[in-house]
């Protein structure tokens, strides 16, 4: 019997092992570790490989971050703009490395799993850390959401415009509201936020990876084809000349170009889920390891050359959103191609960034409220063709006004590059650095003042002032961007 046949079967008998259940079966606590079936926590074996981990964080890094990366070096200019993308992954990789020890808490080969990030934080550091840990990572989730939207929107109107432009032969404007494409993006988000597990299918990622894919190589592509048609590099050393914009502008924008750029490596949150569908032996934090050495070199080049591309092709003008940003009027079909599939991909990653925020709460209310039919009765409704599907009501109302929340959040705020910015230096520091050297530290004993831990505390250190400056750059754009701006009344 082939390893797959050995791996059906244990499927077979134990539908029973679903770790969404509140109430594990109690057969769990025996020690399984001659199983063929099951791990040493009593799960069905793992079988993920080197690959499927590279594979699994490349999809979740190279997302919409991509597409403010032109504008980002475009601030920045050819030295500092590549230097900082470099630097960034250096960090990136040296912090998730880190993390990687922490997915088992004591010993690296039996020590206990964590299964996500909050558990890893809650089984070594503990305490207040914990919560506050909860609190940045569900932030952010939220203002992922918001900041998807307005990327999705902005794409779908892109689409609509350049059809506009390509009938008018370029005569008609063609300004839109934003709007409509927001609420419309809300209303399909809605529908499949009702579906419990939605970002545990499996095809999901897959389509995800495509898409992300897709658009992220026609944009690449375009830029390529643009420096040829131009016959030149355009750009200058140091980026965006005084007199495109004032010297204040020039050293805020440089500021919120770091964080477009954290924003685009800001992965380290899933790297211990991922970690948990890792096969042993040999310890899941070796494959790990390579996982992200890998993994970091294909999103950095990928990136370099988005990046460097795009500046190329545009010099001071790139567009804060490469593939919007009207700077490639034909193929116009190509361009609907490409923000089709964004489009596509963030309808889908939206649901994988929130649903782990819709379970926390409703797991808290749960909790909270143990004996309250709205919170806990679950209706059967029968769907032709699909079979049972559990109605609660709290489910309904609760995901419904979240995704209410963040669409009318995204109307009042259509600043894609500012939100990307904000996004990405709150995130950066606490998820990406702090939290996975505090670990550390705690993980390996490493003693107070000894030479390592200053090093580390001095890593971190840097990048905290990297994450408060790249705030500041955003916090400065939004503000710039307030001055000319009606809310609800965004036409692009």
């Amino acid at each position: 019997m082939g390893e797959n046949a050995a791996s059906k079967n244990c499927h077979n008998n134990h539908h029973l092992h679903n770790h969404h259940q509140v109430f594990d079966i109690s057969i769990d606590v025996l020690p399984q570790n001659g199983s063929k079936c099951f791990d040493d926590d009593g799960r069905l074996k793992r079988t993920g490989t080197l690959w499927t981990a590279s594979a699994h964080i490349i999809t979740a890094v190279i997302g919409s971050g991509v597409l403010s990366l032109a504008w980002a070096v475009a601030q920045l200019g050819w030295v500092a703009g590549p230097a900082v993308m470099f630097l960034f992954s250096l960090v990136t990789y040296y912090t998730s490395s880190l993390l990687t020890d922490c997915y088992r808490t004591g010993d690296p080969d039996t020590g206990k799993r964590n299964y996500t990030y909050m558990d890893a934080v809650e089984s070594i550091l503990g305490g207040v850390k914990v919560k506050l840990c909860g609190f940045i990572q569900y932030l952010g989730l939220f203002g992922i959401a918001i900041g998807y939207t307005i990327a999705s929107s902005i794409s779908m109107m892109a689409i609509k415009r350049s059809n506009c432009f390509h009938q008018s032969g370029g005569q008609n404007p063609c300004h839109l509201s934003s709007n409509p494409y927001m609420i419309m993006f809300g209303i399909t988000e809605i529908l499949l936020s009702q579906i419990p597990d939605f970002d545990q299918l499996w095809w999901l990622s897959i389509v995800a990876a495509v898409m992300s894919f897709t658009y992220s190589s026609i944009g690449l592509g375009l830029g390529i084809g643009k420096v040829a048609v131009n016959g030149t590099f355009k750009g200058s050393l140091t980026g965006i000349s005084i007199g495109t914009v004032t010297e204040t502008e020039k050293i805020w924008r440089s500021f919120q170009a770091l964080g477009a750029i954290a924003f685009a490596y800001s992965y380290s949150v899933i790297l211990i889920e991922i970690q948990d569908t890792v096969k042993s032996p040999p310890a899941e934090s070796k494959t790990m390891k390579k996982a992200a050495r890998i993994s970091i070199v294909v999103t950095t080049t990928f990136y370099m050359l988005c990046g460097c591309m795009g500046y190329a092709a545009f010099g001071d003008l790139a567009p804060g959103n490469l593939l919007t940003g009207f700077g490639f009027y034909n193929p116009y079909w190509l361009i609907d191609i490409a923000n089709a599939a964004i489009v596509i991909h963030l309808v889908g990653a939206y649901q994988v960034f929130c649903q782990p925020l819709f379970a926390f709460i409703e797991k808290w209310a749960n909790q909270k409220w143990p004996k309250s039919y709205f919170i806990t009765k679950e209706f059967n409704i029968a769907v032709p063709g699909l079979g049972l599907y559990k109605l609660n009501l709290f489910r309904l109302v609760w995901r419904t006004i979240f995704v209410i929340l963040t669409t009318v959040i995204s109307m009042l705020l259509p600043f894609f590059n500012d939100v990307v910015g904000i996004l990405g230096a709150l995130g950066f520091w606490p998820l990406t650095v702090y939290f996975p050297v505090e670990m550390y530290i705690v993980q390996r004993k490493i003693p107070k003042w000894s030479t390592r831990w200053i090093c580390l505390q001095m890593l971190s250190m840097a990048c905290l002032v990297i994450s408060l400056v790249a705030v500041a750059g955003s916090l400065a754009g939004v503000v710039l961007d307030l001055k000319a701006y009606k809310p609800f009344k965004t036409s692009y």
